[in-house]
């Protein structure tokens, strides 16, 4: 009788103790420095551009352009989720929205910047399945 009890009160406390390491490594992601947020973004975006220029085989100048679109747009769209959240928004396809909005501009600048081979490869990497999904959105949206 004491083991059975013993056991229920083990279970409660390993159940409460994950319930806590779950609340607060949320609340530590979900409180992040705006230093932790522009390095993050700065991160992000570099690993991108790297990654598109060893695919596309960029020269110098475009990965400048390159990077100056990506840092800019990420950063806007970053900015407009955070002011949705401080507004409490809590309708998902607003947020999808705004990526879907600034995902389009990156789409429309990187065509000015790449090449008629490098355009190509660029869709065939998964950017011309994205657009279909955004247009597909957007006529649905608009219906």
């Amino acid at each position: 009788m004491i083991f059975i009890n013993f056991v229920g009160y083990m279970k409660k406390f390993i159940l409460t103790a994950l319930f806590c390491t779950c609340c607060f490594a949320a609340l530590s992601q979900e409180y992040k420095t705006p230093e932790q947020k522009e390095k993050e973004l700065y991160e992000a975006v570099q690993a991108q551009v790297d990654k598109m220029a060893e695919s596309l085989k960029l020269d110098m100048a475009q990965i400048f352009y390159v990077d100056s679109i990506l840092m800019h747009d990420f950063k806007a769209m970053q900015e407009e989720f955070e002011a949705m959240s401080a507004a409490k928004v809590s309708n998902s396809d607003l947020f999808y929205d705004v990526q879907d909005k600034w995902s389009e501009r990156i789409y429309q600048a990187l065509h000015k910047v790449l090449n008629k081979e490098q355009w190509d490869s660029y869709l065939k990497s998964g950017a011309a399945r994205d657009k279909k999904a955004r247009d597909k959105r957007a006529a649905k949206k608009n219906k």
